[in-house]
């Protein structure tokens, strides 16, 4: 019998008409690859709480992988170099400490504006984001060790 994936999936809310993008492909992706799946979506206010729910996650023993998409922008300040940073860092840690894979499908553009012609491409993109990200659970899943 073949094992059923149980993934994990978090979203940040800052500029989720975008982020949620990456759920889309993440899905479309995951079923057409035959692999018995079940994916769970948490939402987090911004991309900077990901990394403990991705921790506490992974330590629950529930999940076999945790993804985690979010948009973080320049705002005008240097804080969003900042938050990007420390989640990509958290998330490394997570996985490290709790032995799950987590996966970032975290961008931070050098150029965000919300018009029409960036949240189209954004939006475009992370659902592309969200199909390599299933392309990476889907290859480390099937490593033997």
């Amino acid at each position: 019998m073949t094992k059923k994936l149980k993934i994990a999936f978090i979203k940040a809310r800052w500029h989720s008409e975008i982020v949620d993008q990456a759920l889309v492909g993440f899905e479309a992706r995951m079923a057409t690859s035959g692999k018995a799946h079940e994916v769970t979506a948490f939402d987090v206010p911004g991309a900077f709480e990901m990394p403990l729910l991705a921790k506490k996650l992974g330590q629950s023993s529930k999940y076999d992988a945790v993804v985690c998409a979010a948009l973080v922008v320049d705002g005008g300040i240097y804080r969003h170099d900042f938050v990007a940073a420390a989640v990509v860092d958290g998330l490394m840690q997570a996985q490290l400490e709790t032995g799950v894979p987590t996966y970032s499908v975290s961008l931070t553009p050098h150029h965000f504006q919300p018009t029409e012609e960036h949240i189209g491409f954004f939006r475009d993109h992370f659902v592309k984001k969200g199909e390599e990200a299933a392309d990476a659970v889907l290859m480390v899943a099937g490593i033997e060790v």
